[in-house]
Parts: structure tokens; C-alpha cells; sequence
């Protein structure tokens, strides 16, 4: 259990890649509302992501293909709060354990879709959505509509 062990930064690329479930929550367009404050997710995917995956595409140079990809690695502890909150890497920043579904805890791969966790076959493709579009789109934590 690595990740009770060591920093992010004492963390190996494999043992970071492998905090990732899979769940694509990341992955979707998100904005935080004027009045509260609150991070709001919406159901519309990254160009790059797959949505039967949960994977981009092209994860080796996300960053430079799409302007707002964040890579986590190098993210400010401001922006965390932009992650899910069942997501591995905010938990473990938030000094939280990971859920019993996460892969790492499962042993499964599946474990994340199987629990209902991830937003496998619950994106639309963000190429034709305007920002103006996007309030349509807006789910709950729990990715439903």
C-alpha cells in the first residue's frame, strides 16, 4: 500500500499512473459558479477522451493538445478541489483513504463502472457545445443528469 507510504513527489511514475480508477470524471468540462463557489460537472467529454475507456486518447501529449488539461502531476493544491471528490489523487491530498472500489483497493480494473462510479457511456462528445450550451449539460457528483 504505497500510497499510505509515500508523498505524491516519493511516488514512482507507475504508482501515480496507477492512482488513477479510471473513472473520467476529470475528463469532462467543468466550471465553478459565480455566486457559490461550487465546481460544477457537466457530461460533456474532453475531444480526446474515450468514452467506452474511460482513457484519453492521446494521454502522452494531452497537455499540449488541449489548452485546459491539467496535468495533475504538477497541479497547484488550489486545484484539487477540480477533481472529483472520490477521486484518488484528491483523496490522498485531503489526507482521506481510497474508497473500496478504487482498482488499487478491488484488485479490479472494473471495480470503478461496476460500483457506478465512473462516467463510462454518460459523456457527449464537446465538439459541438458552446460554453453558452453547457448549463444543459450540468450533472450532479454522482454523474447523473
Amino acid at each position: 500500500m504505497f500510497w499510505k507510504e509515500k508523498t505524491f513527489e516519493a511516488m514512482s511514475d507507475d504508482e501515480w499512473e496507477s492512482l488513477c480508477d479510471g473513472c473520467g470524471r476529470c475528463c469532462v468540462w467543468k466550471f465553478e459558479d459565480a455566486d457559490s463557489g461550487e465546481i460544477l460537472y457537466t457530461d460533456i467529454r474532453c475531444q480526446l477522451f474515450d468514452d467506452a475507456s474511460c482513457r484519453c486518447h492521446d494521454y502522452q501529449h494531452r497537455c499540449n493538445r488541449v489548452s485546459d488539461c491539467m496535468n495533475i502531476r504538477d497541479m497547484e493544491d488550489k486545484y484539487y478541489a477540480w477533481l472529483p471528490g472520490t477521486c484518488a489523487y484528491r483523496l490522498l491530498h485531503e489526507g482521506k483513504p481510497l474508497f473500496d472500489w478504487h482498482p488499487l483497493i478491488s484488485g479490479d480494473p472494473a471495480s470503478v463502472h461496476q460500483a457506478g462510479i465512473s462516467l463510462q457511456h454518460n459523456t457527449v462528445c464537446g465538439e459541438h457545445f458552446s460554453k453558452a450550451d453547457i448549463v444543459r449539460h450540468i450533472i450532479d457528483p454522482d454523474g447523473k443528469k
